[in-house]
């Protein structure tokens, strides 16, 4: 790998021109054109009644399969430009305009699948046998259920051209907020102002008082704005309800788990398997504060780094890194990364004007990857490059497969990146150069085990209840911060001194409306991850291969599905996963020795 590699994507050569590029102009006007095509023949087509008529139906689901690529290509870049530079007002408006065209063909997808649930049970039958078809059986056998749960095709495409600039409009709204979301911070005897992305990294930072310093702005930054968040979260989760409601649906997790393809005995079981691994998590916790020297932990505190690792790391030593380690597992997930360090696909660059956190977006026309964060030479920082690396890899092992078969859910989606993490994570604790930086390194894993298993359930309470109290009418900022407060305590078993009030309104992931409760899905992942993690442990390099085919079928299959044919394990049952939350507590209990002698 050519060093040094240059921080900064390279998004000209997707479309060269950022938001003013006038082929992404075209391009996005020729899509539309198809996508109204495709809406106008699906508006002529009446159901096969005989399995000749269904092949008038081919160059529909091509036509179909091909705006779907596009749009997702169309939105990736989108995205890239608006969390590259939260100035960028034209790509705030080119997100509109990708909305409006993503809202036209979910509402064209919505009267195919209606066509679907209306042929006659042998047509379709016969339909499913045909070479072309048969592998797409399991996306379309989906698509004709979920039809007949909902409303008309008439009121699902009216709900989804409404929720452009209702529902996702509202959506949206959080890259305004987060925009203006200004941290004062004290450096070097002057006060700079940090965006919420530089601030969040800081609440990491060794040193407790600049920890605690920038806390108190964080939570009094979200506290100003908490009005603009909370009523942007009460319309959200009011166009969901009275969506459910029309549709018939009472459960609020009926639509997250359907998109997540598992079962709700699943997530229980998962959860239970949690909540008996929290007592070890909470020895951890306490054992960390004594390493910290305070009775218990503040919310600032938890993320707080433990031991002394060797100093800030480079981008072109973390690059080399997770390329080396990559190839021990596998030479093809090595290679993916190389390439995708030296493609200059991602931006890791610390400077002001980025949106916070980071993410992985897939351009498959281009058959490309980029990947979003800000990286500021933390072990933190290595593992989450690995992290979206892993999400990359997960999309370039099913470039290959039907545009339909490629919709995997994220669930699965977060397994890659969590099972790239941890070779990561493993390694550098293998291979610390001494006992400070090994205990550092461990520390830093154990967090993300508390992150998934208290953090998350911290989230998925919150949300959980936010919506059972929004069913009554809409619910203030003091109440939203008062069931954030009580999840918190829940899920980290009352161990914190002080909690995160404002979390809810800080945290992208509740304004997310592409996938509702964007939550249980990260801790799935890290677990199903854990556990296969587990058997490629067991089974070495030959592990790889199988490791190629779980991924590429996580698109075509329930999470049970993949898990009995390429694990043989059953996910409704606690074994798994309790063979994954036991490499959790072996982390924890080698921390516990690593430390026994603090007083």
């Amino acid at each position: 790998m050519k060093m040094p590699l240059h921080p900064v994507w390279d998004l000209e050569s997707i479309f060269s021109g950022g938001s003013s590029s006038e082929a992404f102009a075209a391009y996005l006007s020729e899509l539309e054109t198809d996508v109204r095509k495709l809406q106008e023949t699906l508006n002529q087509t009446v159901a096969p009644a005989t399995l000749e008529d269904t092949e008038a139906f081919d160059p529909i689901l091509e036509l179909l399969q091909n705006c779907y690529v596009r749009i997702s290509e169309g939105s990736a870049f989108v995205s890239c430009l608006s969390a590259q530079n939260q100035q960028d007002k034209k790509a705030t408006q080119l997100q509109g305009t990708v909305s409006s065209i993503a809202a036209m063909l979910s509402s064209s997808k919505s009267k195919f699948d209606n066509t679907l649930s209306q042929m006659p049970e042998d047509v379709w039958a016969e339909w499913l046998e045909r070479p072309e078809i048969q592998p797409l059986s399991f996306v379309l056998n989906e698509s004709r259920t979920q039809a007949k749960e909902k409303l008309s095709p008439e009121l699902e495409g009216l709900a989804l051209d409404l929720a452009v600039d209702g529902y996702h409009g509202w959506g949206k709204f959080y890259n305004t907020i987060v925009s203006k979301v200004n941290i004062p911070f004290e450096q070097d005897g002057e006060t700079v102002m940090l965006s919420a992305g530089q601030a969040a990294n800081k609440l990491s930072d060794s040193d407790r008082a600049v920890r605690e310093q920038v806390y108190a702005s964080w939570e009094q930054a979200w506290t100003d704005v908490e009005d603009f968040c909370a009523d942007t979260l009460n319309h959200l989760a009011g166009f969901r309800l009275k969506l459910y409601e029309k549709r018939g649906w009472h459960d609020i997790l009926k639509e997250p788990l359907s998109i997540n393809r598992m079962s709700r005995q699943t997530l229980d079981t998962m959860w239970e398997v949690i909540n008996g691994a929290k007592p070890v998590l909470v020895q951890y916790l306490e054992r960390k504060a004594q390493l910290l020297g305070v009775d218990k932990l503040s919310w600032s505190d938890v993320e707080a780094p433990v031991g002394k690792s060797v100093g800030k790391v480079t981008y072109d030593g973390a690059a080399q890194t997770i390329v080396e380690q990559f190839a021990k597992f596998s030479p093809k997930l090595s290679s993916f990364a190389e390439m995708a360090f030296e493609k200059r696909w991602i931006e890791a660059e610390d400077r002001p004007g980025k949106r916070p956190g980071g993410f992985c977006t897939s351009l498959p026309l281009s058959k490309a990857t980029r990947i979003f964060m800000t990286f500021s030479g933390t072990a933190s920082n290595v593992s989450t490059l690995a992290h979206e690396l892993g999400h990359g890899y997960h999309q370039h092992i099913m470039e290959e497969l039907p545009a339909l078969n490629q919709r995997y859910a994220m669930n699965v989606a977060e397994t890659a990146s969590t099972f790239a993490e941890m070779i990561v994570a493993d390694a550098l604790v293998q291979t610390a150069s001494d006992e400070q930086e090994k205990l550092a390194l461990l520390e830093d894993k154990i967090q993300r085990s508390v992150a998934f298993f208290m953090n998350i359930h911290a989230r998925f309470l919150f949300e959980n209840r936010f919506y059972e109290q929004r069913k009554k009418g809409l619910v203030s900022a003091d109440e939203l911060s008062r069931l954030m407060v009580e999840a918190q305590e829940e899920a980290y078993c009352g161990v914190l001194a002080s909690n995160h009030p404002h979390f809810w309104a800080s945290k992208l992931h509740f304004y997310l409306t592409g996938v509702p409760f964007y939550n249980f899905p990260y801790t799935f992942g890290y677990m199903f991850s854990a556990g296969i993690y587990a058997r490629a442990q067991q089974e070495g390099t030959a592990f790889a291969g199988k490791y190629d085919d779980l991924l590429r079928d996580t698109g075509r299959m329930t999470v049970e599905e993949l898990a009995q044919k390429h694990l043989g394990t059953d996910l409704t049952q606690p074994d798994f996963w309790q063979n994954a939350a036991n490499l959790v507590i072996a982390d924890i209990e080698q921390f516990l020795e690593m430390t026994s002698d603090i007083k």
